[in-house]
């Protein structure tokens, strides 16, 4: 499919490119805070799997923007992905994984080993159309985003993760709703209706008596006794739709030329720093053949030979 085609397909991947955003999904976290104002009175935020980087330029913008230089000051915003990332200005980055002790322990070490007010999350696994096993990974990584904000966040603290939401979302739900008072999952405008994505922004962060932060993931493990044991009310979760009802449809097709003004052409704002199908690309040699195809015709050869034989 051709970039034009995909620009006139999916109209929040174009209006990325024309207002400068790494990905689409910076309107989603833009659509969340006008319904929630998850920005208001922040100034120390964590961006976990933040790659390619465009929820943290929505925080870059925003808590730097209508500051004086000395409330600049008083902003940090650290980002962390197991892949590389361009740089973006006013962010701190970090390689480390999420779901390790030492990155929660490196991450409070740049804040000066404060507590932050906000955790955003927009990990998700490289689906493979299996819908409960996407379903399921999904849950492990949220579950791995908890457990290392449980170490980050304040109390009266923020966190907002991306959830798929399956038959076992419940499961989920109810966990979040041990460590915060409110917890509500919301759909953004800039979400496909056809996408089972949507986030769950919790507010209200408060350790349960007695609890230590752990990396340990209940789910994972055969111990029982870890649900048995919680006091879980059962309770309705609100869903809210977020943005302007009147505003563009993630699902609609657009025309290119959009309010009569003309189109131009734009490449992606940030490419991929390391892909990792850098590795399998195919080496060209000297002879202008690939090495791939190469290996791909001496093994035509043999095989032509023993036929022979």
């Amino acid at each position: 499919m051709g970039k034009s085609s995909k620009d006139k397909r999916d109209i929040y991947y174009r209006l990325a490119k024309e207002q400068g955003w790494r990905a689409r999904s910076a309107f989603k976290l833009m659509q969340i805070d006008e319904q929630f104002n998850i920005f208001d009175g922040v100034t120390r935020v964590v961006d976990l799997c933040a790659a390619p980087g465009s929820w943290s330029q929505v925080l870059s913008k925003t808590l730097y923007s209508n500051k004086s230089e000395s409330e600049k000051k008083d902003v940090k915003i650290v980002a962390v992905d197991l892949q590389s990332m361009a740089p973006l200005p006013g962010v701190i980055q970090l390689k480390g994984d999420i779901t390790k002790e030492s990155t929660a322990s490196e991450i409070l070490s740049q804040f000066g080993d404060e507590l932050v007010e906000l955790v955003v999350f927009d990990g998700a696994p490289d689906v493979t159309g299996l819908h409960d096993l996407d379903e399921y990974i999904q849950a492990q990584l949220l579950l791995a985003a908890l457990n290392i904000t449980t170490y980050l966040l304040k109390p009266q603290g923020t966190f907002v993760g991306k959830i798929f939401r399956g038959k076992d979302v419940s499961i989920l739900i109810a966990q979040l709703e041990i460590f915060f008072e409110d917890v509500t999952i919301a759909k953004p405008c800039s979400s496909r209706n056809s996408s089972i994505e949507s986030f769950v922004v919790c507010s209200k962060f408060q350790l349960p008596e007695g609890y230590k932060p752990t990396m340990a993931n209940p789910l994972m493990t055969n111990d029982s006794r870890t649900w048995s044991e919680m006091d879980v009310h059962p309770v309705i979760t609100p869903f809210i739709a977020c943005g302007s009802l009147s505003g563009f449809d993630a699902d609609k097709t657009y025309d290119l030329e959009l309010d009569g003004l003309e189109y131009i052409q734009r490449d992606p704002v940030q490419g991929p720093i390391s892909p990792p199908y850098e590795k399998s690309k195919p080496l060209i040699t000297t002879k202008g053949k690939s090495i791939l195809q190469s290996e791909e015709t001496e093994t035509a050869n043999s095989m032509e030979q023993l036929n022979l034989n």
